[in-house]
This record gives C-alpha cells, sequence and structure tokens, in this order.
C-alpha cells in the first residue's frame, strides 16, 4: 500500500497563499501590501476602518489588508490584518 503524500504547508499563522481571484499584492509608499476583496454575503461581523473611523457594517462589501511583511513584533503580516472600505484603502497612498 502506497503512503499518502503530505502537501507542504506554511508556518503556523502564516498568511493563505495568494489566489487569482480575490487576492493581490498592491505596492504602497510605506510597502507590499496584500488586498482581500470581501464580499458583502461572506461579511458576517462589524468591523471599523482605519480610513475613516466609521463601522463597516455586515453584508457590505469591503477589503481586508496586511503587510506582506510582518512588523518587528508580529509573526506574520496576516496579525496586522485591518478591514477597510473600499474607497478608504483606494484614497489611501
Amino acid at each position: 500500500m502506497s503512503r499518502r503524500r503530505r502537501t507542504p504547508r506554511g508556518p503556523r499563522g502564516a498568511p493563505p497563499p495568494l489566489n487569482g481571484g480575490n487576492q493581490r499584492v498592491e505596492e504602497r509608499t510605506d510597502g507590499d501590501w496584500v488586498v482581500r476583496s470581501i464580499t458583502g454575503s461572506s461579511s458576517t461581523k462589524t468591523y471599523v476602518c482605519p480610513g475613516c473611523s466609521q463601522q463597516i457594517r455586515p453584508a457590505t462589501p469591503h477589503v481586508v489588508v496586511w503587510p506582506l511583511e510582518p512588523g518587528l513584533l508580529s509573526a506574520s503580516g496576516i496579525e496586522e490584518r485591518r478591514h477597510w472600505h473600499t474607497p478608504c484603502w483606494q484614497r489611501r497612498r
């Protein structure tokens, strides 16, 4: 009987691999950021947008953003993720 092959995985807590559909890397003046688009149907919690300090209500399409390279105190960039209104993120340079 053949042994099952294990799929290689990244370190625990690492961001999921970039998939071409709803996730991309964007370059900004303060570094490279992973940007994931969230559809309204998959958004079930209320968040506060760091761009305008207003609530992002459930069922509102928005983006989730985290640095490609983690900060000094983070094990991975995903620990630094933030939810932004799409226009607020687009205005940020």
